[in-house]
């Protein structure tokens, strides 16, 4: 994850074919990291996390999609040292010629994905990336108007038409989401990669983003993915997202560590943060809210699934870690996700 005090800079690409909602979108999500919920929860002022910057040919304002004026931050020349690259929807007619339309921003993309930078793509932005073949060889996704043209124009793409969220490329530098609003869930996949789960689902409380439509898999591959640089800290983490609900999970660390205790714990905490068993509960609360939120299983239930046999230890915990009980909060964000699907049943969603 990013040094909390060096906010990780995101570029947010502009262009004539894209959408205000998903420029700016995206940049307010990001500059609410870190930041909204101290201010509205805790009432403390604290800095955003991360540092969003609207890129584009020209410092000029220029006109967008619906007739909306953009003015960049930087230009593309201006902005060389994004660690992430986001490429909104691109507002093009499934199968319609690309070739000499973006070819700046393309050379552009190309030139960041050599650094390293991280490249995701909103909607149909992925039409971009695979003009500027950076799919080939690897799986992608697009929205699904887009798909089957994407397949045939470029077929060295393996397109994954069902995936509502596709991490990808080497280092999975390559990060696409599909669907119309997809940059919200791309906003808070992000969020997580760079400043951690709990950041992002602050973020998705904040604005009421009903982000797990898309399921856990963008935050479970987030926690199979290497974290940190120590490699055997980095094996532990992809263990415990993986094996969090079993029984004495520090024991078992240090076993696959293969380290003496100690200088595990000491090493674990150097590497996160943490200690072992901060981060294991860590893990373990945060299933637990997508499970008080989605479902209507017991809280004791609930307990047993990710790892307490104890239902009242959890519940202390949870209180403890989160300033709510499970019942408070499932009826608060529980009730908002079933609000949003009878609201969407009663208007023929």
């Amino acid at each position: 994850m990013n040094d909390p005090r060096t906010p990780a800079k995101i570029a947010i690409l502009a262009f004539p074919e894209t959408t205000a909602s998903a420029v700016y979108g995206m940049h307010d999500l990001f500059m609410s990291a870190g930041r909204d919920w101290h201010w509205i929860v805790e009432h403390a002022r604290e800095p955003s996390l991360l540092h969003p910057r609207v890129v584009s040919r020209s410092i000029e304002s220029l006109a967008i999609g619906n007739d909306v004026r953009v003015t960049a931050h930087e230009t593309l020349e201006q902005c060389m040292d994004a660690q992430i690259i986001c490429v909104p929807e691109l507002l093009v007619a499934p199968g319609e010629a690309l070739e000499g339309r973006f070819d700046a921003e393309i050379e552009w993309l190309r030139k960041g994905y050599a650094r390293g930078a991280v490249l995701a793509s909103a909607c149909s932005g992925a039409l971009l990336l695979a003009e500027a073949g950076l799919l080939d060889g690897w799986e992608a996704t697009t929205h699904w108007a887009y798909c089957e043209s994407l397949s045939r124009k470029y077929p060295e793409v393996t397109v994954r038409s069902q995936h509502a969220l596709v991490v990808s490329g080497e280092g999975q530098r390559l990060v696409m989401a599909g669907g119309g609003t997809s940059w919200l869930d791309l906003a808070l996949y992000l969020i997580a990669r760079l400043v951690g789960v709990e950041v992002a689902m602050q973020v998705a409380r904040i604005n009421l983003v009903d982000w797990h439509h898309v399921g856990q898999q963008p935050f479970a591959r987030l926690a199979r993915s290497r974290q940190v640089d120590d490699a055997v800290i980095a094996r532990c983490q992809t263990w415990i997202a993986e094996h969090y609900q079993e029984a004495a999970p520090v024991a078992a660390l240090v076993r696959l560590s293969g380290l003496a205790e100690r200088s595990f714990k000491r090493r674990f905490r150097q590497a996160t943060g943490m200690s072992p068993l901060e981060y294991v509960h860590t893990v373990r609360l945060a299933e637990a809210k997508q499970m008080l939120e989605s479902g209507d299983q017991s809280i004791e239930a609930i307990a047993n699934a990710i790892g307490y046999e104890d239902a009242g230890f959890f519940a202390r915990l949870f209180r403890r870690r989160v300033m709510l009980t499970p019942a408070q909060y499932r009826k608060r964000f529980g009730g908002l996700r079933r609000t949003l699907q009878s609201a969407q049943r009663n208007f023929g969603g």
